[in-house]
């Protein structure tokens, strides 16, 4: 058992996986009490970035973006703020330190242990007998374990999570919601209780469980008078291997009768009795492993399924980003079909074992929430693209809509693939979405094994050259770092699978880094052509037309990417800029409250809108964005360069400075793109020094200029009155001219 620990009047409770404030449960996700947990461990010493993630997460799932949420979310929950920190010290680029007063506690125990009494009833928790009146009840191995830990926190509500933590294996294949309902019921049924009257165990809604009832540590003499009844049972006692094989042999019955009801649907379904469907949604598909470690996997089924639908053209289909918001949500399916504006959800879990996957599927219309179609499908992981297909073809037409000769013949024409390089490509996919400097340099590693293991493989080639891309734009590596590889590995996914829209979309970006409009154009306009409904393709075509000036026809591809994806905030922040520069300010403003709705803790979001009020001589809202902001986890050169912009067109120009200065120290320790600090200066009004680093960029090629005809650098936007300037210099139009936008 681990020790407790303290400080001021926050407890951290490892082996009870709580923390407390005040005596209060704080209300915080797994990862946040891990991480809590894993500093106050090791107090005083910095932590480094990637010490944590090995230790909060693994290798299958992580990102840096992930850490800094949780971060974020700690010091909420904790009210320490990251310009002043009494409890988590930022190290910028580096890591974090526990500063508070830390307190060990070994004693801590979760509850009393051994023999505990409550009502009529005793239970052993070491062995798991529960006894009424001396007399045995009988109580199967799983659900003893169960309320083992319900009885050693009574009064408290022990948490879904907790008790999928503590009860349910890694190496256990089971549907854990199904399992934790069919414990919970022979619990209730063993104490003579009820769900709707309970004077044991109550179900809190959405939450879990808390145990009602008093219990008292029975002393261990009067443990042993406890008379043994005359039949005793012969159920084993509580064992790693036997609670897990007979909780298995349950949960695999289960399975079949979920399989005999959907085939009984399947065989039922007649499409032609309900509306055709022309918008959906695919919900995360359930990881029933019970491994959060394995959801990369279900989560990359998710993705592939979302992928293959949304390349019908008579199918609009929601983007990845916004769908895995509803990862384990309890919202009724009609509230979030209403959400995300679709007439119908998919939902349905995926299993991997012994090298084979199985899907299962349900089709269900929002309105009605009518099982409209169900299937179950299972091949062999070398299959699983086919299989995938195979899902995709019969969706399709349970939706009624019609699958072309060329989608026809790309779905039913999917090859083999070894499972390593599928694995280790689900792998990059997973983290290649949190967009952050650590997080692509992993995809990076992940997608360049899954070629080593299978060189055909188009998917790998194209998530490479996915990958290369933000590098550059982001200004995360030097000017032409990765570009001919992202070329490369472009053209090498097209020459495997020409059909493949997101291979052309790299290509795209990379002929825009390279200052090739026309041809950036053209491959954009393929990838869009190829799958209507890739929203990154519309996203970053978009991106090539701002760039360009074009601001109206980047507005329609981004609004395009938007109805794709509505909940992703990478999509909602540059509709919201776009909107704001044609001059539409109540949308644009609409918009920034949308994306706030989102993430409210997204600092670059708020800086955006301080810098709008500042413009347009709002400085009381400006500030209070801006403040917050400030009042936010902020590290790194473009964080710092945005930062200093805003506050530059805040009046702030003392702060403004501090922060170039603190780029520039910033500079000495990764690759800084010289258009930070031009930005920066240009917000000072010091167009000089700003034309100087401005040059040198260009004469680099370097990514970050792309969009600097529109005053944007990535995140970072100028305000309109030192852009006006910028642009009323000569040397702006000869930039523009050799970066060919002249």
């Amino acid at each position: 058992m681990r020790p407790a620990y303290e400080f001021d009047d926050v407890r951290v409770e490892p082996d009870a996986f709580r923390v407390l404030k005040a005596g209060q449960p704080v209300a915080l996700e797994p990862k946040a009490i891990d991480l809590l947990t894993y500093l106050v461990e090791n107090p005083g010493r910095l932590v480094e970035k990637q010490e944590l993630l090995d230790a909060v997460w693994t290798d299958t799932a992580v990102s840096e973006g992930s850490m800094t949420r949780v971060i974020a979310q700690l010091r909420k929950a904790l009210g320490d703020v990251a310009d002043e920190p009494r409890y988590l010290e930022t190290v910028p680029t580096r890591g974090y330190r526990f500063i508070g007063d830390v307190r060990r506690d070994p004693t801590a125990e979760r509850g009393p242990t051994g023999v505990v009494r409550f009502g009529t009833f005793e239970l052993d928790r070491s062995t798991g007998e529960l006894r009424r009146g001396g007399q045995r009840v009988s109580l199967q191995d799983q659900p003893a374990q169960v309320l083992s830990l319900l009885v050693s926190r009574p009064g408290d509500v022990v948490t879904r999570e907790e008790l999928r933590r503590a009860m349910w294996s890694d190496d256990t294949f089971v549907e854990f919601d199904t399992g934790l309902n069919v414990a919970v019921n022979k619990i209730r049924q063993a104490l003579g209780d009820s769900a709707t009257s309970p004077r044991f165990v109550e179900t809190v809604p959405k939450r879990g469980y808390r145990f009602l009832a008093e219990v008292h540590a029975v002393e261990p003499r009067a443990a042993a008078e406890i008379p043994e009844p005359r039949a005793p049972e012969t159920t084993a006692r509580r064992g790693p291997g036997r609670g897990r094989t007979v909780w298995l042999a349950g949960a695999l019955a289960a399975a079949a009768l979920v399989a005999s009801l959907t085939a009984a649907l399947r065989r039922n379904a007649d499409t032609s009795d309900h509306p055709a469907i022309r918008s959906l949604a695919v919900l995360p598909l359930a990881n029933l492993t019970g491994d959060p470690e394995q959801d990369y996997f279900s989560d990359g089924m998710t993705d592939a399924l979302i992928t293959n639908l949304a390349s019908l053209p008579a199918l609009r289909v929601i983007s990845r980003q916004s769908v895995m918001r509803y990862k384990d949500s309890t919202k009724p399916l009609p509230e979030i079909a209403r959400e995300l504006g679709v007439e119908g959800v998919v939902v349905g879990s995926v299993v991997r074992s012994g090298g084979r996957v199985r899907i299962s599927a349900q089709l269900v219309q929002a309105s009605t929430e009518r099982n409209l179609w169900a299937d179950i499908y299972e091949r062999r992981l070398e299959d699983v693209l086919a299989l995938q297909g195979e899902l995709a073809r019969a969706i399709a037409e349970a939706v009624r809509v019609t699958v072309g000769a060329r989608e026809r013949r790309r779905l039913m024409s999917a090859r083999a693939v070894k499972p390593d390089a599928y694995d280790a490509y689900l792998l990059g996919r997973h983290v290649w979405n949190q967009r952050t400097d650590l997080a692509l340099d992993r995809a990076l590693v992940h997608f360049r094994k899954a070629i080593a293991a299978d060189p055909d493989f188009a998917l790998a080639h194209a998530g490479l050259a996915l990958t290369l891309g933000p590098r550059q734009v982001y200004g995360y590596v030097p000017p032409g770092t990765g570009l001919a590889e992202q070329k490369a590995a472009g053209l090498k996914a097209l020459e495997l699978d020409p059909g493949l829209a997101e291979a052309r979309a790299a290509l795209g970006a990379a002929r825009t880094i390279e200052w090739d409009w026309e041809g950036a154009e053209a491959e954009f306009r393929r990838a869009i052509e190829l799958d209507p409904s890739s929203m990154v393709s519309h996203l970053w075509y978009g991106w090539n037309l701002r760039a360009r000036g074009r601001l109206a026809e980047s507005v329609a591809h981004r609004r395009r990417a938007l109805e794709l994806d509505p909940l992703n905030v990478l999509v909602n922040r540059p509709v919201a800029r776009d909107l704001a520069a044609a001059g539409d300010e109540k949308a644009a403003l609409a918009q920034w409250s949308r994306t706030l709705e989102l993430e409210p803790d997204q600092a670059l979001t708020h800086l955006d809108v301080a810098r709008f009020h500042f413009d347009r001589g709002r400085r009381d809202p400006g500030l209070v964005h801006l403040l917050r902001a400030r009042g936010l986890e902020f590290e790194g050169p473009w964080a710092l360069s945005s930062l200093a912009v805003v506050q530059a067109a805040s009046g702030d120009e003392r702060e403004a400075r501090r922060l170039l200065e603190e780029l520039d120290a910033e500079s000495a320790r990764q690759y800084v793109s010289p258009v930070l600090p031009a930005m920066i200066h240009a917000a000072l009004a010091e167009n000089d020094r700003a034309f100087a680093l401005l040059d040198r960029a260009c004469a680099a090629k370097d990514p970050a200029l792309v969009s600097i005809q529109v005053g944007e650098v990535g995140f970072i936007r100028l305000a309109q009155a030192p852009l006006a300037a910028l642009r009323a210099d000569p040397r702006f139009d000869d930039l523009l001219r050799r970066m060919g936008l002249r």
